[in-house]
C-alpha cells in the first residue's frame, strides 16, 4: 500500500500565539521571508478578531461586491514574495481637496433604490475587452493605429482611431454600463434583451459610474460616444463562437432622444452596440466587477484591475512577467517607466479585491486576493509529493 506523505497543516486559529507561530513556520518553510510572514499573519489575526465584533455600516461608502470564487485545485504557492498588507486607504469625502492617491470619493452615497438594486451587484465587464488592450491609456488624444497580438499568435486586434483619437479606458465606463443593462435584461428574460440598442437616462449613467452630474459631464459623455463610435476594430477574436470578419466600431451608433428644454443637454440616449460585443453579452462572456472600479483615478489602475479580475478571479494569486503585463495593459511607455508606475500603484494599494507585489529579481508581478482567509488556506494547503 502506498501512503501519501502530506505536509502538516498549521493551526488556522490565528488569534492564538501557537497558531501564528505555526503559520509563520509553514510559510518560511515554503520560501517566504519571515518578517513578511509575521506582518501578514498579524494582519490576518486582527481580521479574525474583528469578525466577532458588530460591523458598523458607513452610509457614505459604496458596498463592495464579494463574488464567490471556487476553490483552486493544487498548491498555488507563489513564486513572488508577498508585500506586507498596507493599512486601508482613507477615502476622500465630498468637499475635501482631491488627493493624487487613493480612491475617488463616492459622489452619490444616497442613490435611489432602483439604481442601488440594479447596479450594486450587477456591474458587468465583457471578457474580450478585459483580455485584449483595446482602449487607450493616454489622457491626451491618441491618434496612432494600435495593433496587439497575443503571445501565442492566435489572437490579434487592430484598432484605428478617428480624428478625435482612440476610445480611452475612461470611455469604457459607458460600455460597462450598457453591457450591465443588457446582461440584466438577459437574466430577467426580457424581450428587449435581443436588441443591440440600449436606451438610458444620462443621469442614471452618471450616478451609476460615480460621476458628478454637472454640465461638463454631459459634454464628456458626448465626447466619449464620439470616440467609441469613431474607433474602428478589426480582429480575429471570436465572441459567442462567431467571428466578425468586417471592420466595426466599438459602438455602432448613438443618438440623443431627449434634450433638456433649458440648456439642450442630453437627458436620454440610445446606444447601439457592435455585433462583436453584443455576441459576447448574449453568450454571457462577461464578468462581475467591483463597483469601486469607478473610483480608480488612473487609466492604468483600471486596466490592472481588469487583468487581475480576469486572470486571478478563480484562484488566490496570479503571477505574470513585467514585460507580458505591460503588453496586456497596452502601455506604450518604456519598461522602466512602467515599472515605476507599478511601484507607485503597489504603494497606493487601491485595487478593489486584489493586491500586487513586484519581484525585480525574477521580473514578475504577483496579483493576490485581499481575502486573507483564502490566501492563508492556499498557502497551508496539504500537498502530495
Amino acid at each position: 500500500m502506498n501512503e501519501s506523505k502530506q505536509s502538516a497543516m498549521p493551526d488556522l486559529k490565528l488569534t492564538t500565539k501557537h497558531g501564528q507561530d505555526a503559520w509563520v513556520k509553514n510559510a518560511v518553510s515554503k520560501g517566504m521571508d519571515e518578517a513578511a510572514a509575521r506582518d501578514l499573519v498579524a494582519k490576518m489575526a486582527s481580521a479574525q478578531k474583528g469578525r466577532s465584533a458588530p460591523k458598523q455600516v458607513n452610509p457614505n461608502t459604496t458596498p463592495i461586491i464579494h463574488e464567490p470564487i471556487p476553490p483552486s485545485e493544487g498548491d498555488f504557492f507563489m513564486d513572488v514574495p508577498l508585500a506586507p498588507p498596507a493599512p486601508p486607504q482613507p477615502h476622500s469625502a465630498p468637499g475635501l481637496p482631491r488627493e493624487s492617491r487613493g480612491l475617488m470619493p463616492v459622489h452619490h452615497p444616497n442613490r435611489d433604490f432602483f439604481l442601488c438594486d440594479m447596479f450594486d451587484y450587477a456591474i458587468k465587464d465583457d471578457g474580450v475587452s478585459m483580455e485584449a488592450p483595446i482602449f487607450s491609456l493616454a489622457t491626451k488624444p491618441d491618434k496612432e493605429i494600435w495593433h496587439w497580438e497575443s503571445k501565442d499568435g492566435n489572437r490579434a486586434i487592430t484598432v484605428t482611431p478617428s480624428v478625435l483619437g482612440r476610445a480611452t479606458q475612461f470611455d469604457k465606463d459607458l460600455l460597462i454600463y450598457v453591457v450591465s443593462q443588457m446582461t440584466e435584461a438577459l437574466n430577467r428574460d426580457r424581450l428587449d434583451a435581443q436588441s443591440r440598442t440600449v436606451r438610458f437616462r444620462v443621469y442614471d449613467y452618471l450616478v451609476s459610474t460615480n460621476k458628478l452630474t454637472g454640465g461638463k459631464e454631459y459634454k464628456r459623455l458626448q465626447d466619449a460616444l464620439e470616440r467609441l463610435r469613431g474607433t474602428s476594430i478589426k480582429t480575429n477574436i471570436m465572441t459567442g463562437g462567431q467571428r466578425v470578419k468586417e471592420g466595426f466600431g466599438i459602438v455602432d451608433s448613438w443618438a440623443i432622444i431627449e434634450k433638456s428644454p433649458d440648456d439642450e443637454s442630453m437627458i436620454a440616449v440610445e446606444v447601439g452596440l457592435s455585433k462583436w460585443l453584443f455576441n459576447a453579452v448574449q453568450a454571457h462572456e462577461v464578468l462581475t466587477i467591483n463597483s469601486n472600479y469607478f473610483r480608480l483615478r488612473r487609466p492604468l489602475e483600471r486596466r490592472l484591475y481588469e487583468l487581475a479580475r480576469k486572470h486571478c478571479g478563480d484562484q488566490p494569486r496570479f503571477a505574470i512577467s513585467v514585460e507580458l503585463l505591460k503588453d496586456k495593459c497596452g502601455s506604450q511607455s518604456s519598461l522602466k517607466e512602467f515599472r515605476r508606475s507599478l511601484r507607485e500603484l503597489i504603494e497606493a494599494d487601491t485595487l478593489p479585491d486584489y493586491r500586487m507585489s513586484l519581484d525585480d529579481k525574477k521580473g514578475q508581478v504577483l496579483f493576490y486576493t485581499r481575502d486573507q482567509k483564502k490566501l492563508a488556506l492556499s498557502m497551508t494547503k496539504k500537498t502530495t509529493p
